[in-house]
């Protein structure tokens, strides 16, 4: 059995703090069908950055879905979350998986073959490829790699890793979540679909049926 469930992994940026505290809103999505909560923030102190977390923690415990600490192993740990997703540029799995044990849920972004390959070779609970579409959330140096190269990318994991979870990243929405999941994923992450939404709660609902929808389909 995979340790992480993959189907909604909703992204609390930091940069939503303006619209709501980013604890009820990971409470909301939490209680709405996310199925995993990300924390990830670029710019602030890493004093702040484990308040924050602390409190997200604080507002998902009675919900039973875990949350991870995007880039940043040290918050992870410091503020008690369930894992760290890392990216090319963060620490390796390998010492995250040391550090923070094996209970610890470890994620990896995968964009082209190298990192498919490292991922092969990581510690890893899951996998999120992306970016396979546009998206305005963060600057993406590499171009979208599209639903072909999300399947690509997922066939190669999946031939060395049957039983990771493979995850689709940037610009989803119900559409295009329906898309990656035909294309092979298990589930999506997303930001603006669910938190730019007037509703945040009804969104979330909403790309969730999608996602579970596509995945009936796809298992037929």
């Amino acid at each position: 059995m995979p340790k992480v469930d993959y189907r909604l992994n909703a992204l609390v940026d930091a940069r939503l703090g303006d619209k709501a505290s980013l604890a009820d809103l990971a409470r909301v999505t939490a209680l709405n069908g996310a199925t995993l909560i990300q924390y990830r923030d670029k710019t602030s102190s890493t004093r702040e950055m484990i308040e924050q977390a602390r409190a997200i923690g604080a507002a998902l415990s009675d919900t039973g879905v875990p949350f991870v600490v995007n880039d940043r192993t040290d918050v992870a740990l410091g503020s008690g979350a369930d894992g760290v997703h890392l990216g090319r540029d963060d620490m390796d799995a390998a010492t995250a998986r040391s550090i923070m044990g094996d209970t610890a849920i470890i994620g990896l972004t995968v964009k082209n073959e190298a990192d498919a390959e490292t991922a092969i070779a990581s510690p890893i609970d899951y996998a999120c490829i992306g970016g396979v579409y546009e998206t305005l959330s963060k600057h993406n140096p590499d171009p979208p790699v599209g639903p072909e190269g999300f399947a690509r990318l997922r066939a190669t994991l999946l031939a060395a890793k049957p039983n990771l979870p493979v995850g689709a990243i940037a610009g989803i929405n119900a559409q295009r979540a329906a898309d990656v999941v035909a294309a092979g994923a298990d589930g999506v992450a997303v930001i603006s679909t669910i938190f730019v939404a007037v509703d945040p709660a009804a969104a979330t609902r909403e790309l969730r049926a999608c996602i579970e929808k596509a995945l009936a389909e796809a298992s037929r």
